[in-house]
């Protein structure tokens, strides 16, 4: 597929993600999109006759190949929505921007990918907070995504870093800038494992419309958003609000009831918009995470004794399965009451023989 189509349609007036996503869809690829009658494209559905005026190609593919002169002096790498580096994780949005600029070294498609945000006030105690998490997130390979802002991005940054963990910042900007221009060396520093990103083209000021723009794919890119600490207005809540709507897990460390910068974690608890939050391992518990350190045979507990004989059916039942097992299906395929099966998988998850995930589903520990 054409480089300088697949630019050339983000700069297409007034098509958004999903409309260019329809555009693809209907013609398969971006340069025939370029190809095709205005009268045709006009015909699919969510572009309409409002758009007439959107196909003046010439000036678009002009201002395409100056971005590709830029990216290419500038050791930038493009990621196309179709490209296998595309992280697979916020291709699932709706809303997903059809291309990304990179630059550094990055896998946005690791096993397991953290968001990590938090306020640009960030107290000694939230830092703290941050750099203890990422510390403990290091036995989970983890990637760490924020958006280079001063506070509690930065510290989640720079602790990666520090824990030789992969790190990428979210940008509401081009490449050709740094804002807050105080983490122009931190973002360099990144760039040898993990790096910066961004779907704005050279150019894009630091605008305050685009940053809520940007908090999108830092939520759309990660299993889970963590919020270190935050007023009860800003861009971490933002972001806590777009996982909410991608059905991602958010989590929160809780505060003071008095303290400004815990008001906005405590009410993201309260509302049931994020789990409470005291340590990495509740992360990868309610995640289903294997640390590295626990990566080894695991003992086989079908034959112990001490499980009764509604246990031992119920563990039958999910070492059959591959895949976890919903509350729902075992109660249909143990003949056993809702109510009854609960206390049964409740002594064994205490017990340690299984261990329940997101959804009401279980599996073997």
């Amino acid at each position: 597929m054409s480089l300088l189509h697949q630019i050339g349609l983000t700069f297409l007036r007034n098509i958004g993600p999903a409309s260019a996503k329809a555009l693809l869809s209907q013609f398969g690829d971006a340069e025939q999109i370029f190809k095709t009658p205005k009268a045709k494209l006009l015909k699919v559905p969510g572009i309409g006759e409002k758009r007439t005026d959107i196909f003046s190609l010439t000036d678009v593919l002009y201002r395409a190949e100056e971005e590709i002169r830029f990216i290419e002096m500038n050791e930038i790498t493009p990621i196309f929505y179709t490209d296998a580096a595309y992280p697979k994780r916020l291709k699932n949005c709706i809303d997903s921007p059809i291309l990304l600029y990179a630059k550094g070294d990055m896998d946005l498609n690791k096993l397991h990918v953290v968001s990590i945000v938090g306020t640009r006030r960030a107290t000694d105690y939230g830092r703290q907070l941050c750099r203890q998490l990422v510390e403990e997130l290091q036995q989970y390979n983890v990637l760490v995504v924020s958006g280079l802002a001063t506070g509690i991005d930065t510290a989640a940054h720079k602790e990666s870093m520090k824990q030789g963990l992969q790190t990428v910042g979210v940008l509401g900007h081009g490449l050709e800038m740094m804002y807050p221009a105080a983490n122009r060396s931190t973002a360099q520093k990144m760039m040898e494992n993990g790096g910066i990103l961004t779907e704005y083209p050279s150019g894009t000021i630091a605008d305050a419309k685009n940053f809520p723009q940007r908090n999108r794919i830092v939520a759309g890119m990660a299993d889970a958003t963590v919020v270190v600490e935050a007023s009860i207005k800003g861009g971490a809540l933002i972001t806590a609000e777009i996982a909410n709507s991608y059905d991602r897990d958010v989590f929160a460390f809780p505060g003071r009831i008095d303290d400004e910068y815990s008001e906005g974690c405590n009410f993201l608890v309260r509302n049931n918009k994020a789990a409470l939050l005291t340590c990495a391992a509740d992360l990868a518990y309610s995640l289903g995470w294997e640390s590295s350190k626990d990566a080894k045979p695991k003992k086989q507990l079908a034959f112990a004794m001490d499980l009764t004989t509604e246990e031992r059916l119920i563990f039958d039942v999910i070492h059959q399965h591959k895949s976890p097992l919903a509350i729902d299906d075992l109660t249909l395929k143990v003949n056993m009451p809702m109510s009854q099966l609960a206390m049964n998988l409740l002594n064994m998850e205490m017990q340690g023989y299984i261990r329940s995930l997101p959804g009401k589903t279980y599996t073997l520990n």
